[in-house]
Order: structure tokens, then C-alpha cells, then sequence
């Protein structure tokens, strides 16, 4: 039995990925698995159709999910779109369903099984499918060259016949992986480099990386791996360390988020009016509001003499290699979901339990479910 399998084309503004790459139709066909692509749908990241060998193309999305057994996307397909699924497929896609009930709702109705990646459970052996990790490596290696655009200077030393250039100072705050994998590029652009973190274990990894750790002598460390409430005198003594070594950077990458929360603030308006004349903030919270309080998401402002960027979906930028990762990450978790050329749905598993959000009629993700029932309350029978 042939599983069906179609791959949508991206319509968000801006978004250049795409589910699948040609390199990785082989392991689909090892699957047991037949293409379906939207046509162009890998074209914003170089992949053009004749690429995906004997792949089958439409030009209509509904066309392309009416028949298909699994629907692969990056972003959530709209709610019109779900309808025209067939009940009892499968939805592979980024959902984000606290932003995207409308899409949820319709996939409950028509009984869509939807799995939503940025819900990968974060344990070692999901680490192959954990679209979040491998984005953000990408956003973080993309952060300091694209502060090092907007910089009046350069990056590393450099020694010239009239007199040297010394290095930039760059100060990333938050140090997960997209935190590291900026640290480690900027330490490799010949840039002095220091990492912050509310964590104190991250000081090896930063150092492991050639930077140094600007220890605030707060350890805010608290139950589960997330950080605590720090008291006033913490607050206090943690803003006066940051304030001098915020003051003393040419280039700041922030990358701190909560899921499901505004980004936290790290920058106040006061501490980017202590900056030098040129400095730049790569403000990589800016999709949940910014770590930064000046910072306008996809948006660059100039605040005096600082430039501070606030980027959306900062991986698309590197749709190539993005949705490489993207497509990996996404067939790594249909190695799980098909098991001798037939769709298996083992819910005694932690990461198939963990990633679906609706199956057969109900959602199956409890936050979710209480989101939409006091949303929908009124409108919506939530099964």
C-alpha cells in the first residue's frame, strides 16, 4: 500500500521554506511513500520542481491534500485548506495553535490527526526531531552577520600601514543553542566575544567557545531548568553588572524566549542610551516582542547612535539550509509514525503523545484544548 505524502507550498509573507528537500525524496520512497508537491513549493529556496524527480505536481493547493494520507508544511495550513484534507490524514507542520485556533479547530472537525513540531518533547532521543534546536542553530549563526552589516566597523583585528583596527566586542545574552551557535560564529569573525545567561551552567559551553562569561553573582537557577524570580537585590545587582558590560559592546545578540510568553527584557531604554556611538542590538526575541525595549519586531530603528534590528523568522533568511533541517527533522519523525509501509500511531510513545495536538475528532493537547474552549465557547462544541 502506497502512503501518500504532499507537501504544500508556502504562502506566509516572507516565508521561504519548504517541508521537504529533492536530496530526502529517496527516504520517503523508502518509506513506502508517494510525492505530491504544490508546484514551486521549494522555489523560494533554490528547489525547483524538476528537482524532485518523479514527484507528482498540482497547482492547486486543495488538489494537492484532498487525496494525501500526510500533509507536510512549515507553517500551518489555513483553516479552508484543512477542509479540503481528507478525514483520518495526517498534518505534519510547525501549528503554533495558541495563534492559529481557527486552523486548530478545523483540524479537530475533520478529524486530522496534527502533529505540531515546535511541540517535539525536548529529551535526548527526540533531539533528531526538535525543529526548534535546529532553526534556531541557524538564526544564531545568522545573528552577527547581519549586526555585522549595520556596524560602522569591523569585526575582527586588523593590523594595516597606517595602524592597527582592534576587535569588536560582541555580547550575547542567553545562551540556548541559539545563544551558542551566535557566540561561536562571532568568535570565528576574529570578534572579542562574552556570553550571559541567568543559568550559571552555561558558563562552560560559553567558554568552551572562546568567549567569556559575564557571571553577575546571581545564581537564578530554579526547579525543572527554569530560572526563578530573582529578588529585588538580585534584580538590582544582576542590572548594575549587565549595565557596564551592555555599555562596553559594539554588537549585542539577544536570543532569550519563554514558549507561549513575551520574550522577556533584557535591554532597558536607559542602558541603550549608555551604549557607544554605532552600536548594534540583533534583537532575536523580537518574534514574541523583543528583548529589547526599543525594539520594533521586523523592523530596524535607529535610537540615537544604535541601531537595533528586530528580525522575523530569521531562519527563512537561510531558506536552504533551513529547510534542509526542516525536512530532516520532519522524516526522522515519520521513521516513527510508519512502520512496514502503513501509518502507526503508537501513543504510548512520549514523542508521538507529546507533538500531537488533535486526532480523531478531539484535541488532544490539554493546554490547547482549554485555549480554544474558552475562545470558542460560544461558537464551538469542543470535543
Amino acid at each position: 500500500m502506497v502512503i501518500h505524502v504532499a507537501v504544500l507550498k508556502e504562502k506566509a509573507l516572507g516565508e521561504k521554506r519548504v517541508a521537504i528537500v529533492p536530496a530526502l525524496t529517496t527516504r520517503l520512497e523508502r518509506l513506502g511513500a508517494a510525492l505530491t508537491l504544490e508546484a514551486n513549493a521549494g522555489l523560494a529556496a533554490t528547489f525547483a520542481d524538476t528537482a524532485y524527480g518523479d514527484a507528482r505536481i498540482e497547482n492547486d493547493p486543495k488538489t494537492v491534500v484532498s487525496d494525501a494520507d500526510i500533509v507536510l508544511a512549515v507553517q500551518p495550513p489555513p483553516a479552508d485548506l484543512v477542509k479540503a484534507m481528507k478525514p483520518g490524514s495526517v498534518l505534519i507542520s510547525l501549528l503554533y495553535g495558541n495563534s492559529n485556533l481557527d486552523t486548530v479547530v478545523a483540524l479537530k472537525d475533520r478529524k486530522v490527526t496534527a502533529f505540531a513540531m515546535e511541540q517535539i518533547p525536548r529529551i535526548s532521543r527526540a533531539q533528531s526531531m526538535d525543529v526548534l534546536s535546529s532553526q534556531a542553530a541557524l538564526a544564531g549563526y545568522y545573528a552577527p552577520l547581519l549586526g555585522a552589516v549595520h556596524m560602522p566597523r569591523i569585526l575582527p583585528m586588523m593590523t594595516t600601514a597606517v595602524g592597527s583596527l582592534r576587535a569588536a566586542k560582541v555580547l550575547v545574552m542567553g545562551l540556548g543553542v541559539a545563544g551558542l551557535s551566535a557566540l561561536a560564529t562571532a568568535h570565528r569573525l576574529g570578534a572579542i566575544t562574552e556570553g550571559y545567561d541567568v543559568r550559571p551552567e552555561t558558563r562552560e559551553q560559553a567558554e568552551s567557545l572562546g568567549a567569556k562569561f559575564v557571571d553577575t553573582g546571581v545564581d537564578a537557577r530554579g526547579e525543572g531548568g527554569y530560572a526563578r524570580e530573582l529578588t529585588a537585590d538580585e534584580k538590582a545587582k544582576v542590572e548594575q553588572t549587565l549595565t557596564r558590560h551592555i555599555a562596553e559592546a559594539d554588537m549585542i545578540i539577544t536570543t532569550a524566549s519563554v514558549p507561549g510568553r513575551p520574550a522577556p527584557k533584557l535591554i532597558s531604554s536607559a542602558q541603550v542610551a549608555a551604549m557607544k556611538p554605532g552600536a548594534v542590538i540583533v534583537d532575536l526575541g523580537a518574534e514574541s516582542g523583543g528583548n529589547c525595549e526599543m525594539t520594533k519586531p521586523g523592523d530596524t530603528v535607529n535610537v540615537g547612535a544604535v541601531t537595533i534590528l528586530g528580525p522575523l523568522n530569521v531562519p527563512s533568511a537561510l531558506a536552504q539550509h533551513a529547510s534542509d533541517l526542516y525536512a530532516k527533522n520532519i522524516l526522522n519523525l515519520l521513521d516513527l509514525l510508519i512502520k512496514d509501509g502503513a501509518i502507526h500511531l503508537d501513543f504510548e510513545d512520549e514523542v508521538v503523545a507529546g507533538t500531537v495536538a488533535t486526532h480523531d475528532g478531539k484535541i488532544r493537547n490539554e493546554a490547547l484544548r482549554q485555549i480554544i474552549e474558552t475562545a470558542f465557547h460560544s461558537n464551538h462544541e469542543v470535543a
